[in-house]
């Protein structure tokens, strides 16, 4: 990464008007990894009657989507390291589209699973590569935009499974993925020449600010440390730091994930609700996630990464509090709005500073630990549930959220200490704040 930092002239480095284009392009891939992926979703009891999958083979199948995504998010890292952020985001930008059309097309619960080890490879792919790009992008425009991409991630999601609810009953799933292959190959072939064209990427790299190192702690002066000594010390805090911001991302993720599956449970189990009336839960989350992810950017600015993690992490143990233990179904639908609302911005905020400490090594870390968050959150639900009872095991949501703002508040001081890193290293740089 030094040498792509390096790339390019006070000449050559984007303008505003450029950086908008290439926000909005990146954001157009946000919303098409968030379109493929609900599109799938809402198919899975299609295909599941189409393979004749049991509910225990099924979920072993899906399991592969995970893997392939775990898997992958390590390589891809590397990947960005060597090729660039952008160009490996395009890729996986045509990979995922043709990912999806592979399911309806199997007959058997084996060859399922290998096909989505595939689907989950190119979605994982796909997440760590944009988000490494959105990490460089946010450096350059020199504003907190981050929630913006995830965003467009949350209404991409929202816009796939409500065209998949109105095609389900009409469709079946070949034509429906199918469809979704085309039109994610043409969104693709439409968007990526405004991030490839001009040597986008490295531009973007030449007007980032260099990689924010925080300062050692004094050392006595007996010691005579050497460079490669101290070089070593730094990257072992990085990676801790990196994780640290990993554990905020899981965090959150683990709460996604547990609202997503047990909280329409909870509603017609617990609290008696319409069945239509329960599947209201995850909507009124992701609904007011989407709200809180579009005003991120005015509550960084506003207050700062510290603030808005603690804040959110408080606001959403506070929401799910009141949504596990509220003795009606309406107070509950509140209660998971106030979650997402508290939940939306910290998942984006922990990626975009685990990214600004270590490059796309970094969002690979931390979106791996944030997506194991939301594979392991279900089933620790379900334990949970058995041993005690569903409400009771929905109160860790709010315990991990009170942690994620627990560790948010400790690791203020890396906010304070990136400032004076970041003005040193761009000096003289052409102001885009107006972006």
């Amino acid at each position: 990464m030094p040498l792509l930092n390096k790339l390019g002239s006070a000449a050559s480095r984007p303008t505003a008007p450029d950086l908008r284009r290439l926000r909005a392009a990146l954001t157009v891939f946000f919303a098409l990894d968030g379109f493929v992926f609900a599109g799938w979703v809402v198919r899975i009891p299609a295909i599941k009657e189409q393979t004749g999958a049991s509910a225990s083979q099924l979920g072993l199948a899906l399991l592969a989507v995970s893997a392939g995504a775990v898997v992958t998010m390590t390589l891809t890292g590397r990947l960005c390291k060597r090729y660039g952020s952008i160009p490996v985001t395009v890729a996986c930008g045509v990979l995922l589209p043709l990912s999806v059309a592979l399911p309806p097309l199997t007959d058997s619960v084996l060859v399922l699973a290998f096909v989505l080890l595939f689907f989950g490879a190119a979605y994982g792919g796909i997440s760590v590569a944009m988000n490494s790009a959105a990490v460089d992008l946010v450096s350059a425009l020199r504003r907190p935009v981050m929630p913006s991409f995830h965003a467009a991630f949350s209404l991409g999601g929202m816009l796939g499974s409500g065209l998949g609810g109105l095609v389900a009953g009409h469709l079946s799933p070949t034509p429906h993925l199918l469809g979704i292959t085309v039109v994610g190959l043409a969104v693709t072939g439409a968007t990526a020449p405004a991030l490839l064209r001009h040597g986008a990427a490295d531009r973007i790299r030449a007007d980032s600010p260099e990689q924010p190192r925080l300062p050692s702690p004094p050392r006595p002066v007996a010691t005579y440390p050497t460079r490669e000594k101290h070089r070593t010390r730094m990257d072992r805090r990085t990676r801790g730091l990196v994780l640290v911001f990993g554990l905020i991302a899981l965090c959150t993720a683990y709460g996604e994930g547990a609202i997503a599956d047990w909280g329409p449970l909870h509603l017609e189990q617990d609290l008696h609700a319409h069945p239509g009336v329960a599947a209201a839960a995850y909507s009124c989350f992701a609904l007011a996630m989407t709200i809180g992810r579009l005003m991120g950017t005015t509550l960084l600015e506003r207050l700062g990464r510290t603030r808005t993690v603690v804040g959110g992490g408080a606001t959403a143990c506070a929401g799910m509090l009141l949504g596990a233990l509220a003795p009606s179904a309406g107070l509950a639908l509140a209660g998971f709005a106030v979650t997402g609302l508290g939940l939306a911005n910290i998942f984006p905020v922990a990626v975009e500073r685990a990214g600004a400490l270590a490059g796309p090594g970094g969002v690979a870390a931390a979106s791996t630990l944030g997506y194991g968050g939301m594979l392991v959150g279900p089933p620790l639900i379900g334990f949970m549930a058995d041993w005690y009872s569903l409400p009771t095991a929905l109160t860790s949501v709010a315990v991990l959220a009170g942690v994620a703002a627990c560790i948010g508040f400790a690791t203020r001081r890396t906010e304070r200490a990136a400032p004076s890193v970041r003005t040193a290293h761009t000096e003289g740089v052409g102001r885009t704040e107006t972006v």
